[in-house]
């Protein structure tokens, strides 16, 4: 079985970010997608990796690597998401303003709003009794980073969008103005 990386997603680093400080051990593109043949796999093992307090040890059974050890993609998942909601409230400001021109400080509920949620996200991140009851682990600076890499396209593209509707809006009404939402 060929054990060379053949897919960005198994490398350690990603964008110059690495992620493989805290002990993962890479898989392959194969190993990744055949997870549920590893038993009949002779040779491969899992190194013990932590995420925050917790140590994940595959001694017995290298093969959990596959199922316990995905707690910290779980989380980066998780935290990818709540952060892309965010970012989409932002863009949900204006129809067709760009975030520039109507800058998020002009719904302060709104930011009320995202740092409420974003507290409550932290607050399962980091209060181990949370974390543990959610299945997921804390998150490194990098981690974070690679978290807002990852979501803040949304952003662009939204601002993309907004800015074809506001040229098609003029070339189809030239007298039309448009107003902030």
């Amino acid at each position: 079985m060929d054990h060379q990386p053949l897919h960005w997603g198994t490398h350690g680093s990603f964008l110059g970010i690495n992620l493989g400080a805290d002990g993962h051990t890479l898989v392959t593109y194969s190993q990744l997608s055949n997870w549920g043949q590893c038993s009949f796999w002779e040779d491969f093992n899992a190194e013990p990796f932590t995420a925050g307090d917790r140590v994940f040890s595959f001694d017995a059974n290298p093969c959990d690597y596959f199922t316990e050890g995905k707690a910290k993609a779980t989380t980066i998942s998780l935290s990818v998401l709540v952060t892309i909601e965010m970012f989409n409230s932002l863009n949900a400001l204006s129809e067709d303003a760009s975030l520039l021109t109507m800058p998020p400080w002009v719904n302060p509920w709104l930011l009320l709003a995202m740092a409420v949620s974003f507290d409550l996200h932290f607050l399962t991140l980091y209060v181990p009794f949370f974390a543990s009851a959610f299945g997921i682990v804390p998150l490194s600076f990098n981690e974070w980073m690679l978290v807002l890499v990852v979501a803040f396209p949304v952003i662009i593209i939204d601002e993309a969008l907004k800015l074809v509707r506001r040229c098609v809006l003029r070339l189809c009404r030239p007298s039309m103005k448009l107003k902030a939402d």
